[in-house]
């Protein structure tokens, strides 16, 4: 079949009525998922340090050292948390912080493998790749090595997160002290040579335009082409709640459910490539989450156990286990816990 391109992608975008984009993104989930199994993993997601020295303006999580409401976590109080987690039926936390001044890579080796040797059914996903970047710059080593060795510990995979819209002119502006497009798409393909998996992501809603946003997809599909080391793809908006960015530019204004379902299925369209695409139920709501299950999203994401990011700018939606497999059951599909590595390990049929 072939490829849409990216003036194929842009026409979508800007003129496809929403029931088509739905249709035909339905119409691609189908031919990569039959079975019409929807997804969904137990996770948390906890975050061992709001200590950083990026100031993205789009953030409202981070602290610097000397703010009294910063911290770095004890390796005894992430082991709480993930006993917390284990209570439930979780099997993976997503692992990250701000990108601390000081930590170096012999702090995130023995953090990593003091998790995997206390708990080895939970899989370690995380670390960004700006996170990655800048251990491997404090501690005077290569990306690579920072990879490989974190990965001997027992770091599983790396996220996604720090891709915000992978394009330079954009984040020039939004978060000028974050590593380029090239640095940012280097880490994820250091990390596939070696046999680590990611996940690719993208925040919409800022400043950029719809050709930002189809740059961006071109850059993973690319990528995805040459490694195929993204599991999966992940789309969110912006929230601009306590952001300094909102603050320089008023005109932001919080993006529609439209918009959101409108690129989310231009992206399964475009992304040809990735398996599998998440809801962002998180950002948008449990029934947008519902909906964006019927414009290309086989995944319902995270059970979320643990939320502070996004949280931090003034969004807090929840949703539980049960709450999922009754939403993915409203419309017809079929629920199923899996791990990180998307293996189905229970079915609710």
């Amino acid at each position: 079949m072939k490829r849409v391109s990216k003036q194929e992608a842009l026409k979508l975008i800007k003129e496809a009525s929403l029931e088509e984009l739905g249709r035909l993104a339905t119409i691609k989930k189908r031919a990569l998922h039959p079975n019409k199994i929807t997804t969904f993993v137990v996770d948390r997601n906890i975050n061992y340090t709001n200590i950083c020295w990026v100031n993205c303006k789009f953030c409202a999580f981070y602290r610097h050292k000397k703010d009294e409401d910063s911290y770095i976590l004890s390796f005894e109080e992430i082991g709480k948390k993930i006993e917390e987690l284990m209570e439930i039926g979780g099997t993976q936390i997503l692992f990250q912080g701000g990108v601390h001044p000081n930590l170096k890579l012999e702090w995130y080796e023995d953090l990593v493998e003091w998790i995997a040797k206390r708990y080895p059914d939970v899989t370690i996903h995380g670390f960004s790749a700006i996170e990655i970047d800048y251990i491997a710059r404090i501690s005077k080593v290569s990306v690579e090595d920072v990879l490989r060795r974190l990965h001997v510990k027992g770091l599983y995979s790396i996220p996604g997160a720090g891709a915000e819209i992978l394009s330079d002119k954009v984040r020039d502006v939004i978060a000028p002290n974050k590593i380029d497009v090239s640095k940012w798409l280097e880490v994820h393909k250091i990390a596939h040579k070696i046999g680590m998996r990611s996940t690719a992501t993208m925040m919409f809603g800022t400043i950029e335009k719809d050709e930002d946003i189809v740059e961006h997809w071109e850059h993973i599909r690319s990528l995805q082409d040459e490694t195929g080391g993204f599991r999966a793809f992940i789309m969110w908006s912006f929230q601009s709640a306590n952001t300094e960015l909102k603050t320089q530019i008023p005109e932001i204004r919080k993006q529609s459910a439209n918009r959101y379902l409108r690129l989310l299925a231009v992206s399964r369209l475009f992304l040809d490539n990735f398996q599998n695409i998440q809801s962002s139920w998180v950002t948008q709501g449990s029934h947008i989450g519902q909906l964006a299950l019927m414009f290309g999203a086989n995944d319902l994401g995270s059970t979320m156990m643990e939320e502070n990011v996004v949280a931090a700018a003034g969004v807090a939606n929840h949703m539980n286990q049960d709450e999922m497999i009754t939403l993915i059951k409203d419309i017809g599909e079929i629920p199923a816990k899996r791990d990180t590595a998307y293996n189905i390990l229970e079915v609710y049929a």
